[in-house]
């Protein structure tokens, strides 16, 4: 447990708490778990690390229950599923590789127009995502999902991160025509995948706080299965509101990085 003080700690496990529910809803709980982290956790130049890690050794417990949860009650294509969090573990395999030679600054202003076009349709578009599509999913819009939503978001994920989850939701959404709540259940069953490789690297180069990880992975899990079910009840109207609000939160967290901080 890394020295920090008992207030610290309750925040930290408020913000795992807050980050498991918004991350099986819609995606994006990095947005909330990975800045507390690094305001949390002791300063030093190792500092980031050990919050990349730890926030993968906390998000990996979430969103396995909520994966979990929504396997139960939603009509999830496990295969499917996991083919594209292969796909997704070794593009952001490649990504990472990518990320290590390269300024990301560079691309985040076009990651924030990408997602303000996002909520665009979104929002213009009321029905996206409510309602399935009837009769079973090409395997052509299948290979496309593992190409787009596996490789090409895996990349992204492993080249610069926030907002992989609700690309993927969204991704998922159009490709495999599914509704929105089926489409996070499927995320969920991916980011396993992804955050599992992640996780092996940084247990691997020894930066997670193993202690603090398994407190706050308690209360990220039962915000993720109080999330995965409030999104199976409420239904693909409530995942859309959700999914704006993050997608606004993005945007502004991502232009405050880019020319306020």
């Amino acid at each position: 447990m890394p020295d920090i003080t008992l207030t610290s700690i309750v925040v930290l496990c408020l913000a795992a708490l807050a980050a498991g529910w918004i991350d099986a809803v819609v995606g994006g709980g990095g947005l909330l778990l990975l800045p507390a982290l690094l305001l949390g956790l002791p300063g030093g130049a190792s500092a980031a690390q050990y919050a990349l890690g730890t926030n993968k050794a906390v998000a990996i417990v979430g969103t396995t229950g909520a994966a979990v949860t929504y396997a139960r009650k939603a009509p999830v294509d496990v295969r499917t599923a996991v083919r594209i969090g292969l796909a997704a573990l070794a593009g952001s395999t490649a990504g990472a590789l990518v990320a290590a030679g390269m300024s990301t600054e560079v691309l985040e202003p076009v990651v924030m127009v990408v997602l303000l076009a996002v909520g665009a349709f979104v929002i213009l578009r009321p029905g996206f995502g409510s309602v399935p599509s009837a009769g079973p999913v090409s395997a052509r819009r299948v290979l496309a999902a593992i190409g787009l939503a596996g490789v090409g978001i895996g990349f992204y994920d492993g080249l610069i991160g926030p907002g992989t989850g609700t690309f993927l939701v969204l991704a998922l959404t159009a490709l495999l025509h599914l509704d929105l709540v089926t489409a996070s259940a499927t995320a969920k069953i991916v980011n396993c995948c992804t955050n599992a490789g992640a996780l092996a690297m940084f247990a691997w180069a020894g930066t997670v706080y193993w202690q603090l990880a398994a407190l706050m992975a308690v209360f990220n899990l039962a915000g993720a299965m109080v999330g995965a079910r409030t999104a199976l009840k409420r239904g693909s109207g409530f995942v859309r509101v959700v999914l704006l609000v993050v997608v606004f939160s993005l945007v502004a967290k991502m232009g405050y990085e880019q020319w306020v901080a």
